[in-house]
């Protein structure tokens, strides 16, 4: 399908056979604990018919087992694919790209989930011009209790394409993957996720549909994006691993840029991400966490060595030395 380094290609559907609209594509790896849930909420707004809705669970090598929740939850009406061995996410993405038959690909991850009335507004957004890319709507954070845990502020009051859709979604991930679907065409035409970047593939994937295609926004929650420690941002935050491959987002979707306007939307970005790195760091000095704190305040120096990020990462890194020294008795 790709080399290590290259975009999948996703080849366009040359055969006669008839296509559903939709495309559920749910990669998982090790949460079947949360893929009841996932399914639950994508079968109670379902088609009856497969030929209407296409669900596929795609399943990367997982310790656990998916497919018992998939049959106890959907017997025969969701697909199950396992991956021979495991080939790690952004592969397993391309896969559930390459076997998504549908108009309209939801990719949604094994512990996410969406809320009633999803597909409906989604489907409205894409009838309502053939150059709308993408569809996404406002979503929520919750925990892996599925409480909520924060709404972000609606992108614009009604639905609609996204105004000034690329250079607002360069300057911050504001969508969370489980709230947006995509014209299969337009991944057949851009490619599959970037293999360079372990987290921040989704950032990089809609700023690169966005500089392409209007995008369309749905100011309702119709989504839960699940905060917990396995996620696959949760197991890079500590060392601040998932900040790197932010910068390294940034770096590539540059070139996509309105030209005039690409340096000051990037610093921006660039800004934005320093800030979080200095507010982890903060909360990791509190905590006494060495390791945490410095990883942090490197990533936000790396992201923005501004003056200003500069003056707190040494108050930040300051503060650290005050709390060793108390914990020491010094």
């Amino acid at each position: 399908m790709s080399t290590p380094l290259q975009r999948a290609r996703i080849e366009p559907i040359t055969d006669n056979l008839p296509r559903p609209t939709w495309s559920v594509m749910i990669p998982t790896y090790n949460c079947a604990g949360y893929l009841g849930e996932t399914l639950s909420s994508v079968l109670d707004q379902a088609p009856r018919r497969a030929d209407e809705m296409q669900i596929e669970v795609v399943d990367d090598g997982s310790t656990d087992d998916p497919e018992a929740v998939v049959r106890a939850v959907a017997g025969d009406r969701v697909v199950f694919h396992r991956q021979p061995q495991n080939v790690g996410h952004i592969l397993n993405f391309a896969t559930c790209l390459s076997r998504a038959r549908g108009r309209y690909v939801h990719l949604l991850h094994g512990d996410d989930r969406v809320e009633p009335g999803f597909y409906a507004a989604m489907q409205k957004g894409f009838e309502s011009s053939p150059e709308i890319g993408a569809a996404f709507c406002r979503h929520r954070y919750i925990d892996g209790d599925g409480r909520e845990l924060s709404v972000p502020e609606a992108e614009q009051p009604r639905a609609g394409p996204l105004t000034g859709g690329v250079e607002r979604l360069a300057e911050e991930q504001r969508i969370m993957t489980p709230s947006i679907t995509v014209r299969r065409d337009v991944y057949e035409e851009l490619g599959g996720f970037d293999p360079r970047l372990v987290c921040s593939e989704d950032w990089e994937m809609w700023v690169r549909i966005a500089a392409r295609r209007p995008v369309w926004y749905e100011p309702k929650v119709l989504a839960g994006y699940r905060m917990h420690e396995n996620s696959n941002t949760g197991r890079h935050y500590r060392l601040a691993q998932e900040l790197g491959y932010t910068r390294r987002a940034i770096e590539i979707f540059s070139e996509y840029l309105p030209p005039p306007r690409a340096r000051a939307i990037t610093q921006r970005a660039r800004l934005t991400y320093a800030d979080t790195a200095l507010n982890n760091a903060r909360r990791f000095a509190r905590s006494g966490d060495r390791q945490g704190t410095c990883a942090h305040l490197l990533a936000a120096i790396r992201l923005s060595a501004t003056p200003t990020v500069l003056r707190r990462a040494a108050a930040i890194a300051l503060t650290l030395t005050f709390i060793a020294r108390g914990a020491h008795g010094v």
